[in-house]
């Protein structure tokens, strides 16, 4: 009993339960357990959406479930060509470098040898003459009409024979042998000195050269 006693009359034991009564007094603090209120229902216009949009994907739904092994396979292939579409933005600037760097392609170009051959003839008819400057002409014009029936997009009507012989689009060789032919002719209009039985030698041969030979065969698939 004298033991009880003690901790009965131990001031810190009185403190704590003052201060525990005036804590259960405070009215701001909750003891009691307290039920949550339940949640308040939709209102009925939200569940009526709802039960219309099921119904409309419903459908949707199923297809793209019945579908799917193709679905798949066609995202794939989207996701492919879109890797693929990536890949050629990344590599096009190097290819277009690399493109650039290689030499320029070239075709078959040539005149028709048989067509070649009866100009001749029809020039050395003119020359057989005397008529050398007529032969040099017969040829140049037939030369510039085979150019631009193979290349429309490369004479204008301003074109000199000088600016023809000077396109990158005429291989070098018949560019030189073109540029014969036109010197002797030009020197015939301009200066006034005939061409000549020697400037028609020089302007046939040329021709030869030019058009049945394998110089004519390939022009650069280029612009001027």
């Amino acid at each position: 009993m004298a033991k009880d006693t003690e901790v009965l009359s131990d001031p810190d034991n009185a403190s704590f339960d003052a201060a525990w009564k005036d804590v259960r007094a405070d009215e701001d603090i909750q003891f009691a357990n307290i039920s949550p209120e339940p949640p308040k229902p939709p209102p009925e216009w939200w569940t009526d959406f709802l039960d219309w949009l099921g119904d409309v994907l419903a459908p949707i739904a199923e297809l793209l479930v019945a579908g799917w092994p193709v679905l798949k396979i066609i995202l794939l292939i989207l996701l492919a060509a879109g890797i693929l579409a990536l890949l050629w933005v990344i590599i096009s600037p190097y290819w277009q470098d690399w493109r650039s760097k290689l030499p320029e392609q070239e075709e078959e170009w040539r005149p028709d040898e048989a067509a070649a051959r009866r100009l001749l003839e029809e020039a050395d008819a003119l020359a057989e003459k005397g008529q050398f400057d007529e032969a040099a002409h017969l040829l140049l014009f037939r030369s510039i009409e085979d150019i631009e029936k193979r290349r429309p997009d490369l004479l204008r009507p301003s074109d000199t024979s000088r600016e023809i012989e000077t396109f990158d689009s005429l291989p070098e060789t018949a560019r030189v042998m073109f540029a014969v032919i036109a010197d002797h002719v030009e020197r015939g209009i301009f200066a006034a000195t005939p061409i000549g039985e020697a400037g028609w030698t020089a302007s046939r041969n040329a021709y030869g050269e030019f058009a049945l030979t394998e110089t004519w065969r390939k022009a650069k698939v280029s612009s001027r």
